[in-house]
């Protein structure tokens, strides 16, 4: 008995998968490494794979196939593949050639490292409206929205971050009088979408070009409170010369108010006390504008 339990073969105990450092992935996986090796056609651990049969399998021939690639039956696997397909087809294509759902979906992939988002992609648009609508989406909407989390949002909000300092960058390259589409594309992409009013002033200098973009207040679906004493205070510490006011109507209608044209008036007065002139205020609606100057208002 002694004997039979002294060589007695004893089963190994199972394998702890390694720990995965913390990345940019909604389900807490890293984004990348040996993943993407898969993805991209670098390696495969599926039963089978090769010609393998039964329960055993061998790896595919060890030859190189384009990029040092080892060569296999099957370029991909599941969705993975489709991953490498929207790749391929944004970088041969140009982005051009996606759809705004293909868009949202290669944009997600960052936040979830496998597994098809297609199907949250096509549901946020069909949600907000619009792609653009998902990427101007009150974070907090976005952090209910069932299948998002702080990666997701995050890397949504990153994308509509960057689109806006590049369409701030490109209508500040010169005077602003003179880049005015320029301009009317940065307001309507930061504003237009707002779920309440905002008031932003544009601070020039004599040359008309861009010092600061300042939001000064934020109010109601509606109505914002804006301050003449406090506009103009605010231009003489940034030394601007001249200001573009803006704000935005929710409702999508630029048809001034009352209390639109009044508050005008009082800033446009107290400006000229200082010299500072008040160029224009535009009304940005959903995808239309209003212009005072152009109106006859100021």
């Amino acid at each position: 008995m002694w004997l039979e339990k002294l060589f007695r073969r004893r089963s190994p105990a199972p394998l702890r998968p390694a720990a995965r450092p913390p990345g940019f992935a909604e389900d807490l996986g890293a984004f990348g490494g040996v993943h993407d090796l898969v993805e991209e056609g670098a390696r495969s651990t599926r039963p089978g794979f090769g010609g393998g049969s039964g329960g055993n399998w061998r790896a595919a021939p060890r030859g190189r196939g384009a990029e040092g690639i080892p060569d296999r039956p099957f370029a991909s696997t599941g969705p993975q593949g489709h991953r490498g397909r929207l790749r391929e087809k944004l970088l041969e294509r140009g982005p051009d050639a996606l759809a705004d759902y293909e868009l949202l979906e290669m944009l997600l992939f960052f936040a979830f490292k496998k597994g098809d988002t297609k199907p949250l992609a096509k549901s946020l648009i069909n949600r907000f409206g619009s792609f653009a609508a998902v990427l101007a989406a009150p974070q907090a909407e976005l952090m209910a929205t069932r299948g998002l989390g702080e990666h997701s949002v995050a890397a949504l909000k990153l994308v509509q971050a960057a689109a806006l300092r590049l369409a701030k960058a490109e209508a500040a390259e010169m005077p602003l009088l003179n880049n005015w589409d320029r301009l009317l594309a940065y307001l309507n992409a930061a504003i237009s979408r707002e779920k309440v009013e905002q008031f932003r002033i544009l601070f020039l200098d004599s040359k008309n070009r861009l010092i600061a973009d300042e939001a000064q207040a934020k109010g109601t679906v509606n109505h914002t409170p804006v301050y003449p004493r406090e506009v103009i205070r605010r231009a003489l510490d940034l030394h601007a010369t001249a200001l573009i006011l803006v704000h935005n109507h929710p409702s999508g209608d630029p048809t001034p108010s009352r209390s639109d044209v009044e508050m005008t008036m009082e800033i446009r007065r107290a400006g000229e006390i200082f010299s500072v002139v008040v160029h224009d205020h535009l009304i940005i609606g959903n995808g239309r504008h209003l212009s005072f100057k152009r109106e006859g208002l100021l």
